[in-house]
């Protein structure tokens, strides 16, 4: 019986990430712009553009999220975060309009992850990406879905480096799915087995009638 050495964890797609998984690890190190409001003391060494010993209040500088989100203070104002541009008003307008026309993957390999993450940081713009996020994801599923049902046996590189990872682990997904159904329609498939989620879902059901 084969056993795979890793067995991939997928990406947390809330406020918290999953640090078992490599994508939101790799997530967590995608920079947003901040500005500090007060002074950092012998932190001078995290920005480059200056020599100095401090981080003076006031200095725009660019930190990865998992250290934005551990100085960020609700109640003490330490640092606040700024949008990055892709979040913005005007990009967000585009994304209204048609979001199958953006490239996602150029934009921002997490642009869903990143976006979820940005709900940490107090904004009165969060309900309206949060709002973006979702028609977003609403409005280029289906045509990524679609593309992956279409595309059996070709050479898909150009559809998915648009897509963001998330996308592109649905196309994956769908492409399994599709090429799974063509071998049992070719009798070439092995027995069907019952779903990870299937059996998972028994075993938890078996345990809590067990004494």
């Amino acid at each position: 019986m084969e056993t795979q050495s890793y067995f991939p964890v997928p990406p947390g797609v809330a406020v918290e990430e999953n640090f078992l998984s490599l994508d939101d690890i790799l997530l967590t190190h995608e920079r947003l712009p901040v500005r500090t409001e007060c002074v950092f003391p012998r932190l001078g060494f995290l920005d480059k553009s200056t020599d100095t010993q401090d981080i003076s209040e006031g200095t725009k500088m660019e930190l990865p999220l998992w250290l934005s989100k551990a100085l960020y203070e609700r109640k003490r104002r330490v640092l606040s975060v700024e949008l990055p541009k892709v979040y913005r008003e005007g990009w967000r307008t585009v994304f209204n309009a048609d979001p199958n026309v953006v490239d996602l993957h150029k934009m921002g390999p997490y642009y869903y992850s990143l976006g979820s993450q940005l709900l940490h940081f107090d904004s009165p713009e969060n309900p309206d990406i949060a709002q973006t996020l979702l028609q977003t994801f609403i409005g280029r599923f289906r045509r990524t879905m679609d593309s992956s049902q279409n595309a059996y046996n070709e050479d898909t590189s150009a559809l998915v480096q648009r897509l963001d990872s998330l996308e592109k682990v649905l196309f994956r997904s769908g492409q399994s799915g599709l090429n799974d159904f063509q071998s049992w329609e070719k009798g070439q498939a092995a027995q069907l087995t019952a779903s990870t989620l299937v059996l998972n879902y028994r075993k938890r059901k078996l345990a809590e009638v067990q004494p």
